[in-house]
């Protein structure tokens, strides 16, 4: 069995083995500033800081979180949609030696304190009609200070006069918060600190950069360490991947949410490290997004299926220009091969899917943006990154083609699960990352990712992979998005389920859909239960979420047993 066979299919331009700086992150955006200082750096709604502007104001907020009492290795949480606060903190809470806490500002009470209190957090970030949700749960975090800010904060006349008005109507209430005590205003603090640090000793290879929770899929999610290597390795190494790209001249949309490492990593950190211009959307509306990109003209395009599928079924999609767009980078979820096909003769593009974990820092692997692609395939490993199939349950190597657990090796896997050594070991073992996801290898090289090992469904004894099932059914012409889950059943332990949202205009019918399956698998893979519903019900990265699903069959299940 050769090794690493993918190696030979990698064209000449990217590099088997890469070079890693040993810079913390935040260096980058001091060398951004220092070669492209007047150019843009941000474009937010119509807002435009140039790198000069980035770094100054995050100098600012940094020497004002020293002046608060952050010191090296505090944690500091960052709890905002997509806008340069977001960006400025980040950078501002690395260069006081903090360690960022990405936290998704559509979390609860009960999940932000429970954020709160594991990361051990001193203080956050966070927009103002946030603020009643994080004053209920402030006493039983370690918080010390709390920073707000609003969007109004950085759009340009008239809009920032508007904003509050909207954000009334949206949320049927307006905060204000004063600047004393604990509270403070992030407007205050860019008119009053000083872009001046004091800094602090730095390794490159333990030192934490971020603190990035998993989903919490599989019981309380967990706090992923990210060092400075990590987030730097990965980032250099999707860098080598795009090789054809030019430093200081793309343009990266921002659509998929910084909170995530993805949208961290390929938008936020690339951007940055290459001196190039990230436009910013505080959420996903796919009207804004397309005036958004026929405006500003972004060359590359992270994402997840789900935003391009968004794309694609707006109904004026043909009034805009989308052709500006060179490549796209698809993570979070597997992507049908029909909304490959499509995007990118809409667009002219490449839209290539790629695979990894919070784990990963996130990618590890991807298929080849301008090169050899394998349908249904997640690609190849990144360079400097090792995959293995293993028999499940062991590190034993499997032959190639034959289905096992996928276990990753490379600069870019985490330094382990905060505060949480048993689980670390459980799934970092001799170096490899047990991923919990199974899937083959080809002997070319190219990995296919099968489900999750909780995913799999297991009906009447066979062993069933709901992405199969997906992929079949967004062939049909009707079928906008779907996901297929095992649901309790008494007879075969689980029976398949289908999930369907049509596109506008179109309609069909089970038996068609049936019809449909039994042409394009075999029958015990074929669903027995089909259920149509407006939307499904998805992160704010927009990965479905299969298990909330399954968790609202069993309890329908369970209120219909007779008491």
């Amino acid at each position: 069995m050769t090794e690493k066979p993918w190696l030979a299919h990698y064209p000449p331009e990217i590099p088997h083995t890469l070079t890693y700086p040993s810079m913390p992150v935040q260096e980058y955006l001091t060398k951004a500033y220092e070669k492209y200082p007047q150019k843009v750096a941000i474009h937010f709604m119509g807002k435009e800081l140039s790198y000069e502007e980035l770094y100054q104001s995050s100098m600012k907020f940094a020497n004002y979180l020293q002046k608060i009492g952050i010191k090296k290795g505090d944690r500091v949480s960052i709890m905002l949609p997509n806008c340069p606060q977001a960006v400025i903190s980040f950078y501002g809470i690395l260069y006081a030696g903090g360690v960022v806490v990405m936290t998704n500002p559509l979390y609860t009470e009960r999940e932000i304190a429970y954020q709160m209190k594991d990361s051990g957090a001193r203080a956050i970030i966070s927009l103002d009609i946030l603020f009643p949700r994080i004053s209920k749960v402030i006493k039983e975090t370690d918080l010390e200070n709390v920073i707000i800010t609003g969007i109004k904060d950085y759009l340009t006349f008239p809009k920032n006069l508007v904003y509050p008005f909207i954000q009334k109507k949206q949320y049927g209430m307006t905060v204000k918060v004063e600047h004393r005590g604990v509270n403070h205003l992030f407007t205050e603090i860019m008119k009053t600190s000083q872009p001046f640090v004091v800094e602090t000793p730095f390794d490159f290879q333990e030192d934490l950069a971020l603190l990035q929770y998993t989903g919490g899929t599989t019981g309380s999610p967990k706090g992923v360490m990210l060092t400075h290597k990590n987030i730097i390795s990965n980032a250099t190494m999707c860098d080598s991947w795009l090789y054809k790209c030019k430093k200081g001249e793309e343009t990266i949309m921002g659509i998929i949410p910084l909170f995530h490492v993805y949208g961290l990593t390929t938008v936020l950190i690339l951007s940055v490290m290459l001196g190039n211009k990230m436009v910013l959307l505080p959420k996903f509306d796919s009207e804004t997004a397309l005036k958004t990109i026929n405006k500003q003209k972004p060359t590359l395009f992270p994402g997840a299926p789900t935003l391009y599928i968004g794309l694609m079924n707006h109904p004026d999609i043909a009034k805009y220009d989308l052709s500006s767009i060179e490549a796209c980078l698809s993570g979070s979820a597997p992507l049908p091969a029909e909304v490959q096909e499509k995007f990118e003769k809409l667009t002219g593009g490449k839209l290539v899917e790629g695979y990894g974990l919070t784990e990963t820092s996130p990618v590890s692997h991807s298929n080849l943006v301008w090169g050899k692609r394998t349908k249904g395939s997640i690609g190849f490993p990144y360079p400097d990154t090792d995959c293995k199939i293993f028999q499940t349950g062991t590190t034993d190597p499997v032959p190639n083609g034959e289905i096992g657990e996928i276990a990753i090796k490379g600069p870019q896997v985490m330094k382990g699960y905060w505060n949480k050594p048993e689980e670390t070991a459980a799934t970092i073992v001799d170096g490899w990352l047990l991923t919990g996801d199974l899937g083959y290898m080809d002997d070319e090289g190219n990995f296919f990712i099968v489900d999750r090992k909780k995913d799999m469904i297991i009906a009447g004894g066979f062993n069933i992979y709901p992405r199969e099932i997906e992929e079949v059914l967004y062939e049909h012409e009707a079928i906008q998005e779907c996901v297929v889950a095992g649901i309790p059943d008494p007879y075969r332990g689980e029976t398949v389920k289908a999930y369907i949202v049509l596109k506008e205009g179109y309609t069909v019918t089970e038996e068609e859909l049936n019809t449909h399956c039994r042409e394009n698998l075999a029958s015990f893979k074929v669903p027995r239960i089909y259920e149509f519903r407006k939307e499904l019900p998805k992160t704010a990265v927009g990965k479905i979420l299969r298990r909330s699903l399954v968790d609202e069959e069993v309890s329908k299940q369970n209120e219909a047993i007779p008491s």
